[in-house]
């Protein structure tokens, strides 16, 4: 394990607002500045998505973040929109780097390409994914920042990472488009030249990620998309849904003619809870009719001789998405599709939504509809892409319990991080038809054999350690192995093993009971063998059952057993 997952985890100190009043900020070195403890977590988990050894996500990955956190030290990534913190721009990077790995799973690429291409491929479109988001928004610092060094001199980021004391401010009257093309000035700072010969063998991958790094995401095919996916979801976590931190915006900014025109035309041109309106109010939230909006939207701020306006309605959702003004569906989709109905008058629409206090603030608002806005599923919107949700509806009076944006701000890590948890690809659990043939027990001893796969398996990341979906936790200082899960998954790799005829069809009881003849784990003060784990997330607890094995050298070598797994706590 690296060496800074290894520390004592405490919880962070809650990050510092953006200052630049006299005083100057210090030079960090990468170890410090990804020290802290929700950093380490997003370390771990990168880490974990990437099923490397430890030398290969070194060099992929952990020697660029250190490169990224030299170069970006605790300049924010922005002045009031999302992540607008002492500290946020390197947040930010790390948290588009565990997203777009985690988005990741669920594609075969190159896309098309033969299975064998694919899987020889692997390796390079994860680590690609991984740049094009991690270098997102590094352009910020070239032309949106002002950076003096102690000694008066400005900073240029092109010519290395500080090297002395430094203060900021943002330049005024900037184009707020123009980092998306500055990220050329310094991809080359944090991915060395063997990273980059190495991706250059890989035309489409090449092509994607230099496209993504010229601000071109439009022509960067999935590797933009995905790119642009996990700059939501971090964006929209960081924000949380917070009203007052949109309306925060400089007034020269799109975001805040976006709000504005929202506004008045809510306010002033826009019906609403009637037939024929273009909106309905509920208790949560207000839902614009999408095509109607949008339209309106931008008429009114192209009259208003406002630059930068987008020229299509999906490149309005967009934007309006990214700089959390509208709420995602579940899916991470702008478009809801849902059902207005009062009395006998029912009608489906597709729709824009959006928190009422962005639009009235503290001010009064009108009195919500008395009727119901259900979320449909499996009704798609023609205006956009729209995403179907399980179940056939679900009334918007009540807040969704899945929404992300209805967090507090207070658990925003947890929020993001319980985001990686979801749905963890079978593929992980269940290994192929030609694996399982050619799997062979580790030892002639059926106990010994099963802790020599755990062990081996730690250390490849085959097996993961400390993760919603992990069979194999740490806590207390010791190790605790989930039954039933961790022997199922060993038949499940190894399904000719002999036993007794009295565990036909339950194998993994017979792998559990040759575990036990070893004595390796910790019996309780009564004498059983199976202890119990209260997990404690940020929306959700259960309980977990397994072994406790006080001796880590059985699967770790000395000092790299992770930290305790926080969510976690022993019933004595």
């Amino acid at each position: 394990m690296l060496s800074f997952f290894l520390r004592k985890r405490q919880k962070p100190p809650p990050p510092p607002t953006v200052s630049v009043a006299e005083g100057y900020l210090p030079i960090e070195s990468a170890h410090s500045l990804l020290a802290a403890e929700h950093r380490r977590q997003l370390l771990d988990r990168i880490w974990q998505y990437t099923a490397l050894s430890h030398a290969q996500f070194t060099q992929l990955y952990l020697n660029p973040i250190h490169r990224y956190a030299e170069q970006v030290q605790q300049l924010p990534a922005s002045e009031t929109h999302h992540h607008a913190y002492l500290g946020g721009m390197l947040d930010h990077g790390l948290e588009l780097v565990a997203c777009s790995l985690k988005l990741r799973q669920s594609y075969l690429l190159p896309t098309g390409a033969a299975p064998e291409d694919q899987a020889a491929q692997t390796d390079a479109w994860s680590a690609g994914i991984a740049y094009g988001a991690l270098l997102h928004d590094i352009g910020k610092i070239s032309v949106d920042l002002l950076v003096e060094r102690q000694d008066g001199r400005l900073w240029h980021p092109w010519h290395g990472p500080l090297d002395q004391p430094y203060r900021f401010r943002y330049v005024k009257g900037r184009d707020y488009h123009l980092h998306g093309a500055a990220a050329g000035l310094l991809y080359t700072h944090i991915l060395d030249g063997p990273i980059l010969d190495w991706l250059s063998g890989f035309p489409s991958l090449w092509a994607g990620l230099l496209y993504v790094l010229a601000g071109q995401y439009e022509r960067a095919g999935v590797l933009g998309e995905l790119v642009i996916q996990a700059d939501r979801i971090s964006t929209a976590q960081n924000i949380g849904g917070n009203p007052s931190k949109a309306l925060q915006a400089p007034i020269h900014s799109l975001q805040h003619h976006l709000i504005s025109g929202l506004r008045h035309l809510v306010q002033h041109e826009l019906k609403l809870n009637q037939p024929g309106a273009a909106g309905w109010l509920t208790q949560d939230a207000l839902w614009l009719v999408s095509k109607t909006a949008t339209d309106k939207l931008r008429a009114y701020l192209l009259a208003q001789s406002i630059e930068g306006i987008p020229s299509s309605n999906i490149a309005v959702f967009d934007e309006l998405q990214s700089h959390g003004l509208v709420e995602s569906t579940p899916e991470g989709k702008a478009i809801w599709t849902a059902l207005v109905a009062q009395g006998n008058w029912q009608q489906s629409f597709t729709f824009l939504r959006l928190q009422p206090a962005l639009i009235w603030g503290n001010d009064d608002r009108p009195e919500a509809f008395s009727g119901t806005v259900s979320v449909a599923a499996d009704d798609h919107s023609t205006n956009a892409p729209a995403s179907s949700m399980a179940g056939s509806t679900r009334s918007t009076q009540s807040p969704s319990q899945s929404d992300p944006l209805a967090m507090e701000d207070n658990d925003y890590l947890g929020t993001l991080l319980d985001m990686f948890e979801m749905a963890e690809p079978e593929t992980r659990d269940a290994p192929s038809a030609s694996a399982l043939e050619a799997s062979t027990p580790p030892s002639d001893n059926p106990g010994q054999g099963f802790l020599n796969w755990v062990k081996e398996g730690i250390q490849s990341h085959k097996l993961i350690i400390n993760d919603s979906k992990a069979k194999i936790h740490t806590v207390c200082g010791s190790v605790f192995l989930v039954t039933p899960g961790i022997f199922q998954r060993y038949v499940q790799e190894f399904p000719d093993i002999s036993m007794g005829a009295d565990y036909e069809g339950e194998e993994w009881r017979w792998v559990q009971k040759q575990f036990e003849k070893l004595k390796t784990h910790k019996k309780r003060d009564d004498g059983l063998n199976i202890w119990l784990c209260q997990v404690e997330g940020p929306r959700k607890r259960a309980k977990l059952k397994g072994y406790l094995l006080e001796n880590s050298a059985l699967f770790f070598e000395a000092g790299s057993m992770p930290a305790d797994n926080p969510f976690l706590k022993l019933e004595k």
